[in-house]
């Protein structure tokens, strides 16, 4: 069995990439969540597969692992959505 990730920048950097392949494979989506404020709710499944994936590759003991996956979708899918325009910003 692979080792599981213990490294905070790691951690990070693994949730950047998973949350970049979901952008990547899901464009129109993502354009519709940002264009409508929905874009939890237009890759619900696509995020939540992302983030379980990232739980089964980072350590449970790792402080704010959690957060560091929600941190990589704003980081990689919302701040760089910043043309896409939209009525929340």
């Amino acid at each position: 069995m692979a080792r599981l990730v213990d490294n905070p920048k790691l951690a990070f950097r693994l949730a950047r990439a998973i949350v970049s392949d979901i952008a990547l494979y899901n464009p129109d989506k993502v354009k519709e969540g940002i264009k409508n404020d929905s874009v939890f709710e237009v890759l619900t499944e696509e995020l939540e597969e992302g983030r379980e994936h990232f739980y089964g590759r980072v350590s449970p003991e790792l402080p704010d692992r959690a957060h560091l996956y929600d941190r990589a979708i704003v980081d990689v899918m919302i701040k760089q959505a910043g043309k896409i325009e939209s009525s929340i910003w």
